[in-house]
């Protein structure tokens, strides 16, 4: 791959979070369209970064933790976190199993486990464990923050940074293991190595889920962590100097502080090594992460995906974890569960939408969820058009012609939906033509698409 190679050192200097999209692009545009994904992702492994803020082989060993309370269905501890500011530092966690919750021991053995990663203004949650335990997964909840929340939310006297907006922005210059989100990604880290040496796990068969703030967290570290087996970002994701609800704080900052923030902590920098299954759960309006970011985030992720776009989906914990498409997604490779349907990049043409899907079970309904604002995220309003449901294939009579962006989702039998990958269209109305020859690149990075001549 020659020309790949010298096109690649040619954008070398560009920031890391970019490199990928421009690839994809550079291939497509040299007509290179003949290459391997091997060879592609060969190629890829040099844009990668060479060092990581994380000493990943320490944080996989096993913290050394004291039981809190070691009595109750759900019980607390407290684990050794990194280093902050010079001294040590104590990280508060919920754990609980099937075995715990229903007073049988003989339920734990072999369990599959799962990392519970909270997002803003949130803490390790005892309903969040119990979730999953009743789920058949041992689990385990932490507190980013420094904090405990119980009996009251209180301030660990060896917490580490808070989870505030000085501490996550404002402290770039600071030595990185005196910034917030090393902290974080750390403290999930070493939650995993901790619940992976629990005899009544089976450490080969864990997963992760964050929310919010969590799911950003969530797209980092199962870059930087290869241990999981199965991942769930709800609302969070990369690119968010991009296009996100802290936009204010990049614009406060100087542009080589900006510069190295996203470098070192945005999730557009890791995901994109990630090996294991994701599943990206959000609505179409979130208040925090905009679409745009999220689908830049997910075109990233070379292995097996899925999605859950959700018109209007509030912005909080309750209806965060309570989707039953996560916990099938996680079943899926955690439990040899039935897979979720999965729905092929849908297509426009000849007056219709068309997609294709892969299913197990049986398909109930489709829809085609669209909008015809090029407004901020969330001041966008969504249509829908009901969509017949052929075999496994999808088809829907085109919105109309004003239209920006659309995606479609179908729902099995179960009650479980899942989504298409967001398309996104030109502003003024494009001769079908046109609208089929947009570029992969075009298509992934969420950019505006700029008519072709035809």
């Amino acid at each position: 791959m020659p020309i790949l190679g010298q096109m690649l050192d040619m954008i070398s200097a560009i920031s890391a979070k970019r490199k990928w999209l421009i690839t994809i692009c550079i291939t497509l545009l040299s007509g290179l369209q003949n290459a391997s994904s091997a060879d592609i992702a060969q190629e890829l492994n040099t844009l990668l970064p060479k060092t990581l803020p994380w000493d990943i082989n320490s944080l996989s060993k096993p913290p050394i933790y004291v039981w809190l309370d070691s009595n109750t269905p759900v019980r607390s501890l407290l684990y050794d976190g990194p280093p902050f500011k010079g001294n040590s530092t104590k990280i508060f966690a919920y754990y609980t199993t099937p075995g715990l919750l229903s007073g049988d021991a003989s339920k734990d053995s072999n369990l599959p486990a799962m990392v519970l990663v909270h997002g803003g203004g949130g803490t390790a949650f005892k309903e969040w464990v119990e979730i999953w335990a009743r789920r058949g997964y041992a689990a385990i909840a932490m507190d980013l923050s420094g904090c405990q929340p119980e009996p009251n939310y209180t301030r660990l006297p060896q917490g580490g940074p808070m989870m505030d907006e000085k501490d996550i922005f404002g402290n770039v210059d600071a030595p990185i293991m005196n910034q917030w989100p090393y902290h974080a990604v750390a403290d999930v880290i070493l939650a995993h190595s901790l619940i992976i040496s629990f005899q009544e796990v089976n450490s080969n068969k864990t997963g992760i889920t964050g929310i919010s703030w969590g799911g950003f967290l969530t797209c980092i570290t199962v870059g930087v962590d290869k241990r999981f087996k199965a991942a769930v970002a709800v609302y969070g994701c990369g690119f968010i100097s991009d296009a996100s609800a802290w936009l204010p704080d990049f614009a406060k900052m100087q542009p080589s502080h900006k510069e190295k923030w996203v470098n070192l902590w945005d999730p557009s920098v890791y995901i994109g090594s990630a090996s294991v299954p994701l599943f990206f759960v959000t609505g179409t309006n979130d208040p925090a992460y905009w679409l745009e970011s999220y689908a830049k985030t997910y075109s990233l992720v070379e292995g097996e995906h899925n999605l859950r776009i959700t018109p209007n989906m509030p912005h909080d914990y309750v209806h965060a974890w309570a989707p039953p498409e996560i916990g099938l997604f996680v079943d899926q490779y955690l439990k040899g569960g039935t897979p979720l349907p999965r729905i092929k990049l849908p297509r426009l043409r000849n007056g219709f939408i068309e997609a294709d899907v892969d299913a197990k079970t049986k398909l109930t309904k489709a829809e085609v969820f669209y909008t015809i604002q090029n407004a901020p995220n969330i001041d966008r309003k969504w249509s829908s058009i009901e969509a017949r449901i052929q075999d496994v294939n999808i088809i829907a009579k085109a919105p109309p012609a004003d239209i920006r962006i659309y995606f479609v989702t179908v729902t099995d039998e179960r009650g479980a939906m899942v989504s298409s990958e967001l398309v996104w269209l030109p502003v003024q109305q494009t001769p079908e033509s046109t609208i089929l020859k947009q570029s992969s690149c075009e298509r992934a990075s969420g950019i505006k698409t700029i008519p072709m001549d035809n």
